[in-house]
């Protein structure tokens, strides 16, 4: 019987949302641990987004890092094949016994990639050990672009992809005081129409790219009104009419057990 592989260790290192001075030293420590660099792509050869701010931050491309590619497509068959072929690739290099690093954008518990990979991985080799580092998310890094908070004391808050639909939103609006939107570029006008007819356009807030060279912020929203905008964007939206409930502070007592009626018999003795 052939002995079990001693697997390396995989590690999602977060690296926040474009600037390379938000990468942690954590996460820069295993960047330059020599761990083999995996990064994922769109489409073979294409630029990843993820290796561009490791790049910019000055650390040079190992000869053997490798991307994986994980399609934008909602085909489901297309996913599943993408998924299986990242996946396994990743195990039979973890087989060799060396650690491995996956370059997350953003965070890697939010929204990300890493953590469907770790799972189907784990699934396939559950000897694997995996390790999450992690960053700063694209919407607290647009929050301090803005100088917007994104919740203070007594606030709720809450994050919600925009192609959950703008009846969803709308709902959410009335229960978050600031609603962050990813992935607006799909309803870009169904949700201005709607931050519109609820007149929270001039408390609410666009930004593209936030962190890298491109970066755009946009206060006039309606200046976006058919216009196509980058896949990583988001809108933070802020309600202040929002009507609250009252809050309940600190622990409340028990209360008291009802005394008995006093026609009620004593109870029975063992």
């Amino acid at each position: 019987m052939l002995p079990s592989p001693r697997y390396g260790r995989l590690t999602g290192v977060s690296l926040g949302p474009g600037d390379p001075e938000l990468i942690t030293r954590k996460g820069w420590a295993a960047l330059q641990s020599g761990a083999r660099w995996l990064y994922p792509v769109k489409k073979a050869e294409a630029e990843s987004y993820a290796l561009g701010i490791v790049q910019r931050g000055g650390l040079s491309v190992p000869d053997d890092a490798e991307a994986l590619i994980f399609p934008m497509t909602r085909d489901p068959v297309a996913l599943a094949k993408a998924w299986s072929r990242a996946a396994a690739r990743t195990v039979a290099l973890l087989a060799e016994g060396r650690d491995l690093v996956f370059l997350v954008e953003g965070d890697a518990s939010t929204f990300a990639t890493f953590g469907h990979l770790a799972r189907v991985v784990q699934e396939l080799a559950p000897g694997v050990t995996v390790e999450t580092i992690p960053g700063v998310s694209a919407f607290a890094a647009a929050a301090a672009r803005t100088g917007e908070p994104l919740a203070e004391e007594g606030d709720t808050f809450g994050v919600v992809p925009a192609a959950y639909g703008v009846e969803v939103i709308d709902r959410l609006l009335d229960d978050f005081d600031t609603l962050v939107l990813i992935k607006v570029k799909p309803l870009l006008d169904e949700v201005l129409d709607l931050l519109q007819r609820r007149g929270l356009l001039a408390t609410s807030c666009f930004i593209e790219k936030v962190g890298a060279p491109e970066e755009r912020v946009v206060r006039d929203l309606m200046s976006l009104y058919g216009s196509k905008v980058n896949y990583l964007s988001l809108m933070l939206v802020r309600n202040p009419g929002r009507q609250r409930g009252e809050m309940l502070r600190g622990c409340r007592k028990k209360a008291a057990p009802a005394p008995a009626p006093a026609n009620e018999s004593a109870p029975a003795q063992a």
